[in-house]
């Protein structure tokens, strides 16, 4: 049976998994979106700062003072992988208790967005050998393997078993409202780290917000690791299940001083509106309108 982990406790469990990939000499093109090694100077003046991402205007600053390559910490390899017996790729009619596959589409352009390198792997196992083949296949170019399952069926308990043959892998139920549950550890001979979200879009977004993100910003060296957070008015009182965190995807203000929750929590729509999510604490239940609140800041983008 798993048990019951604060977010808190998860997160460092999982940046415990990681190290800042080795550092190397990339081309400039190919350097473009990783993250800046060293301290570069032009003569003796500091120009671009270790840690940095590397963006257009840093490749041209490169190039301006004669550089052609610089030294990058790598973008990480992540591999994205579904399993279960009942997805169904996008574009194909849906049968009986057949539903689309949504996680891995989510996920890996999630993982494009962070900065690394995904790969999509869509698998349909009918046991944990052919499970076991098929994330196998994948370690060889992954540094970080990311695996969901379905909604409604064992999937899960597959993946689990499966994993926990691989190497050392914990099950645990996340203290997050709706979470879901989570199996992390390292597989393989090189120890790969390896993380399964929920089958659920909504809560596997979540996590990976929460948890992964900040594995993949570590993996690049980034000098922050967290999505940056606000204080807010909030406009509209909500309600959270008492004794896990609470999410709410939200409509953070232009000016970054108020935040609106959004409607109809339970609908995917809402993941693709909001631009930040409001943090509430498991001692929290209802929170009136007027009092301010943590938010976290996904995008500087608003509707």
């Amino acid at each position: 049976m798993s048990d019951r982990m604060r977010v808190d406790e998860v997160l460092t469990s999982l940046l415990n998994l990681c190290n800042p990939l080795e550092p190397f000499d990339m081309p400039l093109l190919d350097a473009h979106g990783a993250t800046l090694a060293e301290d570069v100077y032009a003569g003796e003046r500091l120009v671009m700062k270790s840690g940095s991402r590397i963006r257009s205007t840093q490749i041209g600053l490169a190039a301006s003072i004669g550089l052609d390559h610089l030294p990058t910490r790598p973008h990480p390899r992540v591999v994205v992988i579904s399993a279960g017996p009942d997805l169904v790729e996008p574009g194909i009619d849906l049968v009986g208790d057949e539903e689309y596959e949504t996680n891995s589409w989510l996920l890996t352009t999630a993982v494009r967005e962070t900065g690394a390198v995904a790969y999509r792997v869509h698998s349909i196992p009918e046991n944990e050998d052919q499970l076991q083949n098929a994330i196998e296949d994948q370690l060889v170019r992954a540094d970080l393997i990311i695996i969901s399952g379905e909604r409604h069926d064992d999937s899960f308990d597959l993946i689990t078993r499966t994993l926990q043959k691989m190497g050392e892998v914990t099950a645990a139920e996340v203290a997050i409202d709706s979470g879901g549950r989570h199996n992390f550890g390292q597989i393989g001979p090189d120890k790969i780290p390896v993380v399964t979200l929920p089958g659920d879009p909504i809560a596997a977004y979540i996590s990976f917000e929460l948890l992964v993100r900040p594995m993949i910003r570590t993996m690049l060296g980034a000098a922050t690791i967290h999505r940056p957070s606000v204080k807010a008015r909030l406009e509209k009182g909500l309600s959270s299940t008492a004794g896990v965190r609470t999410y709410v995807r939200a409509i953070l203000s232009e000016d970054g001083k108020s935040v609106t929750p959004l409607g109809s929590q339970d609908e995917q729509a809402t993941l693709s509106d909001a631009n930040a999510l409001i943090a509430v604490n498991e001692s929290d239940g209802k929170i009136a309108a007027g009092t301010e609140v943590t938010v976290v800041v996904l995008e500087r983008r608003y509707i």
